[in-house]
């Protein structure tokens, strides 16, 4: 693509200046674009060895290394809630991308300490929660209101973290398994500083915290949004969390299917999937984990155009509506492997692991239908001065949404796989209900964001 001149309305005087954008994109976003990627290389490239340290290295328990993973995971779901209030209120989203980002890089390089582990986790769990819903939240000053990129900007910053969660595990895992775990976690360490290099050297294109004072920070280079959000009625910010919180409910009955990825998906793979390839090769259960990052980076293009021409000519489906056919997507993927393994089961033969590759490509698809999408309808809901908490919301569902999932990978052995995966397309598809239902009202609520 390359640099796109576009206009942007200004607010001083009558003639808009003419503004370069970069990829088509406002600059802002290739910053935040490139930040998070950093910030998902480093993170998911230290959970790639986090069990296999603890089990192989400390010598911890299977069960003991398991309680320290889940209590780790639900703490950085659970603390973005507490450091997005924090940020709206007293830091900025700036500042708190800076000292969470900073934070979380001390956290990787502690677990280069064997004592040091649980507050090394505790460090980045900490990080994390100033860090996780500052960034995002600044994605919607850097569009006008009508700018019909303005959905569609979220799916590209959901390309950054699939970007960086597969290069992860490729670089960081292989370093750690061939030159010692210390030498991995070292190398997330680094990943998070130059995250913070890069958001530092282009906070000049990144709008000011206070999107009220448009373009007061940043210099003459910097792009402002003119567009500025209308302050709220007290009743109508009250209905809009509302919203906002029941959506959240309906988004955690969603993981509680989608999660299945990395937890009760990797057992089918390793126990019913035939992986051979030709008379000597087997693929390893692991390589199919990277399937899901590579098709956001193959997909999020091609859905990004689609949009974006849709939204030009006003028959862009409401963010709703894209969810709500996300998670119904996502639970036909899982009927689909229920069905397959009947067809399997019934001729006693394992399942051909194209089939697998299909699972996945379909799951990521309804998974860009509606993760990137949830996370952009909040930042374009949040009312002016809440973007981080509002962001935080979002994320908050996926505490419980993978203790749910947790829940229910334990029917994973008295079910059996093709009752189960019929059981979790079930559970995908009451959310697409939900979701349905709530169309009509985030429709409406749109049309004021």
């Amino acid at each position: 693509m390359g640099l796109v001149p576009t206009r942007m309305t200004s607010s001083i005087g009558t003639n808009p200046p003419v503004r370069t954008d970069w990829f088509g994109q406002p600059r802002g976003l290739t910053v935040l674009f490139l930040t998070e990627t950093w910030d998902t290389f480093s993170f998911y490239g230290m959970r790639a060895l986090l069990v296999l340290y603890m089990t192989k290295h400390l010598m911890m328990s299977q069960q003991s290394a398991s309680w320290v993973y889940g209590s780790y995971a639900a703490m950085i779901y659970l603390t973005p809630v507490f450091g997005g209030i924090i940020a709206d209120r007293w830091l900025g989203r700036r500042a708190a991308v800076l000292l969470g980002g900073s934070i979380m890089a001390a956290g990787h390089f502690m677990m280069a300490f064997e004592s040091m582990l649980l507050p090394a986790l505790a460090t980045i769990a900490i990080g994390n929660g100033l860090f996780l819903p500052s960034l995002p939240s600044q994605i919607d000053s850097l569009y006008e209101r009508e700018d019909p990129r303005r959905k569609s900007a979220y799916n590209v910053y959901y390309f950054g973290v699939n970007l960086g969660a597969l290069a992860a595990p490729v670089v960081i895992g292989t370093i750690g398994e061939l030159f010692g775990f210390h030498w991995g976690f070292a190398i997330a360490g680094l990943g998070m500083i130059v995250g913070m290099a890069i958001y530092v050297a282009g906070s000049r294109y990144l709008p000011p915290d206070n999107r009220k004072t448009v373009g007061a920070k940043g210099g003459p280079n910097a792009e402002s949004n003119s567009t500025v959000k209308p302050p709220l009625e007290r009743s109508v910010i009250v209905r809009r969390y509302a919203l906002l919180l029941t959506i959240a409910a309906v988004i955690v009955i969603f993981r509680g299917a989608y999660e299945q990825l990395g937890n009760t998906v990797a057992l089918w793979a390793d126990g019913s999937v035939d992986r051979a390839v030709g008379a000597s090769l087997k693929i390893p259960v692991t390589w199919f984990q990277s399937l899901n990052p590579l098709m956001v980076l193959l997909l999020t293009p091609l859905f990004v155009a689609w949009w974006t021409s849709q939204a030009r000519s006003g028959r862009e489906p409401s963010s709703a509506a894209k969810m709500t056919a996300g998670a119904a997507i996502v639970g036909l993927s899982y009927l689909m492997v229920a069905g397959v393994s009947a067809w399997a089961q019934q001729r006693g033969v394992l399942m051909a692991w194209p089939w697998l590759v299909l699972f996945m490509t379909i799951m990521t698809a309804g998974e860009l239908f509606i993760l990137p999408i949830g996370l952009g309808l909040f930042g374009r809901l949040a009312p002016e001065g809440l973007g981080a908490t509002t962001i935080a919301v979002w994320f908050s569902a996926g505490v419980l949404g993978n203790l749910l999932a947790g829940w229910i990978g334990t029917w994973w052995t008295p079910l059996g796989p093709i009752n189960f995966f019929a059981v979790v397309g079930g559970v995908a598809l009451v959310s697409a209900l939900g979701l349905a239902i709530l169309i009509p009202r985030v429709r409406q609520m749109e049309k004021t964001a």
